[in-house]
């Protein structure tokens, strides 16, 4: 077999099971940050007030991320730019918008949205690994991807991808995206991952406190945690069982 046949393959079988990566550096990285925790002299900003700041960095990290994944799904018509894992789907190629300016904004937020708790556990050798093997991992996922695209759309993908980068965003490429934003469907697919964001980051919160024996919690971030999750039930419900997030086309 050809080496880029079996990176479309191993691609394909990772993007079926992409979301085994989150769960795997979310379980070291809890090992790491208890470390940090236990032994605050392995990080310079241990226990001293600039402790708070970089966590909130780490936050705004991850909602940077949040933040480009919302702003690509909320601009993508039906069947593209999903969460689907059985397999590739695209009804229509994606150009403009942030897809004016990066091929692959989901992976590019993902990769954000990660970035920040593996910056929580203050572990630079964990930090440098988590960065080579997202990329590893992704880039055949992306690779697959592209070669399906590639197959569906001929040469009109081959223009496309020709000028526009795979994951550094080239931003002087802009243009306007084709379909206005839709709140419907960011809330109907995004969920999923705002809940995330916030349970982990209140978990490591309360996880370093517990483990210093202290409780002085960031209650703000505790009760984001909270608002997130009466919105997961809530927009789950109104998915399932009404037409209230329904919207023709998206």
């Amino acid at each position: 077999m050809a080496l880029l046949e079996e990176m479309e393959q191993q691609g394909s079988w990772l993007f079926r099971y992409r979301g085994v990566l989150p769960i795997t550096i979310l379980f070291i990285g809890t090992i790491l940050y208890a470390r940090t925790e236990i032994y605050p002299e392995t990080f310079i900003l241990e226990e001293t007030p600039y402790e708070i700041y970089y966590e909130l960095l780490c936050l705004f990290i991850s909602i940077v991320g949040l933040g480009i994944r919302v702003y690509t799904v909320g601009h993508t018509p039906a069947n593209t730019s999903g969460r689907n894992t059985d397999g590739q789907l695209a009804d229509s190629l994606n150009t403009s918008g942030i897809y004016s300016v990066v091929r692959h904004p989901l992976y590019l937020g993902n990769f954000f949205m990660w970035l920040g708790p593996a910056l929580l556990t203050a572990n630079g050798w964990f930090i440098t690994a988590f960065c080579l093997i997202y990329w590893i991992y992704y880039e055949r996922i992306m690779l697959a991807e592209e070669q399906y695209l590639r197959k569906k759309f001929g040469q009109i993908y081959t223009d496309w991808a020709e000028h526009t980068p795979a994951f550094i965003p080239a931003l002087n490429q802009f243009s306007r995206p084709r379909i206005s934003f839709s709140l419907k469907k960011v809330l109907k697919k995004e969920k999923n991952g705002v809940m995330a964001l916030f349970v982990i980051f209140a978990f490591f919160d309360i996880f370093g406190e517990i483990i210093e024996h202290h409780r002085d919690f960031n209650y703000y971030l505790l009760g984001a945690c909270g608002l997130s999750l009466l919105m997961y039930g809530l927009l789950k419900y109104l998915k399932h069982h009404t037409s209230v997030l329904h919207e023709e086309g998206r």
